[in-house]
């Protein structure tokens, strides 16, 4: 490398004094140079954004490794990176253009592609990349010009994984199934408190991910690659997500949700590594911090991909055999506990100042570098479990959740002629909906009742059955108490409302030869009123005790119409 400003291999952030990040065209430009200049890297387009910007992702490999099938066929592990999926928090996208020109143009890392095949994507939310502004990170130290944190339709793709309601999300979901990459890395950059610590990390190892895997992360790969990062100079410590606000009441490190990145490669059987350096460090800090975390990651996978792949390979039929042939329920949700662990923290003194301005006190941290003892909450509780079905059937008109099933690489067939068959169906108890949207969506939570009929299934049906390596992620799809679950994401807030009514000049006649016609009736009507004033003293609701048990009332309403089965037949396909 030389000092000239001409240099093609210069990045932005190196011309800028190290304050800048270039913009979407700069960024693919540089990187497509490499497909230019050396035959171990091929630039994809994979999807478009919301506003018509190209996707794209560098495929980097030795041996001719640029297919899904020819990286498979030569037994090579596959790396996901992603960069900007938040893209104010900018500084993994400069890290790979200084990582990529060690591998590819200097070549003294080019012993990192032996037995990897990388797929780097160096902005994944384009149009918020380009929403670029001084002013629009006001709790993070530069660059000079960033972006934004949600894509054109306002919407956090990090929050997007299960629903994937963004058109990128769909885009990089459909990447992810092709390839099915071995492990992932998700570049970011945290807020929050002030401290000592220039890079964080957050991995999965808790219930939601298969134990072999969260076991070989925590206890193989990570401290490999914190001793390697603390080596080039840079504080790490686990991501710091406070428990009240407060660091002095401690820190969580729980199951992520699927929504998360993190979360969703762990339903997928796979690890991923949330990289998350300190907004206020200096952006050039963020870049080699960054940059060395992502480095040591290469090494060690690279010298241990047989074991990586033979964990991954073993994580997706144990899924399988565990909840399919040994019959454990599946933990459908997650929750921490009060239990903790203790660290000893690295921060800065703080103290609180009262503020004319908020008219409360505010922190104040200073440069002063102190140490004290923290809770870390990391133990966690399964509140949640379901058995697993051999199947879900989905009416043919709910094509909107098999498109999406599909994208996560879940195979779904069609029921060919009509049957017979035994199911089992979820009534809606109890639903509380979300006082304001979340996401663009108004979310809910149920509590369900199960029962079982004979139903005639029509041709055309949907049929997703459980035995396949995405087992996990149709379960938390599908089944509507999971935290993350179409129901619980709002597709189908439709069947809570009531569609059709009965008028009580029409109906109250009906209601009276009910009433004489049945001793059972009589008698529980008349309890009722005996022992619930509200109901005695609510004409309407006197009025739809008769109704809702009617021949006349919606057998639907609060059915929820995708249904679990284990009847033989089915299994026929």
């Amino acid at each position: 490398m030389t000092d000239n400003k001409n240099d093609i291999w210069l990045t932005h952030f190196e011309k800028s004094g190290k304050i800048s990040s270039p913009l979407y065209n700069e960024t693919i430009e540089y990187f497509s140079q490499f497909e230019k200049h050396t035959p171990y890297a091929k630039m994809k387009t994979f999807g478009y954004s919301a506003q018509g910007r190209e996707l794209k992702v560098l495929v980097v490999a030795k041996d001719n490794d640029f297919t899904p099938k020819k990286a498979k066929r030569n037994g090579k592990a596959v790396l996901l990176i992603q960069n900007g999926i938040h893209s104010g928090e900018i500084e993994g996208k400069d890290a790979w253009m200084l990582l990529l020109r060690e591998i590819l143009i200097t070549k003294e890392k080019l012993g990192l592609l032996e037995n990897l095949v990388l797929l780097i994507i160096p902005i994944l939310n384009i149009d918020g990349h380009e929403r670029t502004s001084e002013y629009n990170r006001p709790n993070q130290n530069g660059p000079v010009n960033m972006g934004w944190r949600t894509t054109s339709t306002n919407l956090n793709m990090n929050r997007d994984y299960l629903k994937a309601d963004t058109y990128e999300m769909k885009s990089l979901l459909k990447l992810f199934s092709q390839w099915l990459p071995d492990f992932v890395i998700d570049n970011h950059t945290t807020n929050g408190a002030d401290y000592q610590y220039h890079i964080t990390y957050g991995m999965e190892k808790h219930q939601n991910i298969y134990s072999g895997l969260g076991k070989w992360g925590k206890e193989k790969l990570m401290p490999f690659v914190l001793n390697s990062v603390e080596g080039d100079g840079f504080l790490t410590a686990p991501y710091v997500e406070t428990k009240t606000g407060n660091l002095y009441d401690g820190i969580i490190d729980l199951a992520a949700p699927l929504r998360f990145s993190t979360g969703y490669s762990a339903a997928q059987n796979r690890l991923c590594l949330l990289v998350e350096t300190h907004s206020l460090k200096p952006f050039e800090n963020r870049v080699f911090s960054t940059k060395s975390m992502n480095t040591a990651v290469l090494h060690y996978l690279n010298q241990n991909f047989k074991e990586l792949k033979e964990i991954n390979k073993k994580a997706d039929s144990e899924v399988i055999h565990d909840h399919l042939i040994k019959k454990k329920t599946f933990p459908l949700i997650i929750e921490g506990t009060d239990e903790f662990d203790t660290m000893l923290f690295k921060g800065f003194r703080s103290y609180e100042e009262a503020s004319e301005i908020t008219g409360n006190n505010v922190i104040r941290y200073t440069n002063e570098s102190i140490e004290f003892e923290i809770p870390v909450y990391n133990k966690v509780k399964i509140t949640a479990k379901v058995s697993v079905p051999q199947a879900y059937l989905i009416p043919s008109q709910f094509t909107n959740i098999v498109r999406i099933l599909k994208l996560h690489g879940v195979k779904v067939h069609t029921l060919k002629d009509e049957k017979e068959i035994s199911i089992q169906k979820y009534k809606f108890v109890e639903q509380t909906f979300a006082p304001r949207p979340y996401e663009g969506r108004l979310m809910v939570k149920v509590k369900t009742e199960p029962f079982s009929e004979k139903l005639k299934v029509e041709k055309g049906t949907f049929l997703v059955f459980t035995k396949q390596r995405t087992l996990k992620v149709i379960l938390n799809l599908l089944e509507p108490e999971a935290p993350d679950s179409f129901v619980s994401w709002g597709f189908f807030n439709a069947f809570f409302e009531r569609k059709e009514y009965a008028e009580a000049y029409v109906f109250e006649p009906i209601a009276k030869r009910m009433l004489n016609k049945s001793a059972k009736l009589k008698k529980e009507f008349f309890e009722l009123l005996g022992k619930d004033e509200s109901f005695r003293n609510d004409p309407g609701t006197r009025l739809d005790f008769f109704y809702t048990r009617s021949n006349y009332f919606d057998k639907g309403e609060k059915i929820y119409p995708i249904f679990r089965c284990n009847d033989k037949i089915i299994l026929q396909k």
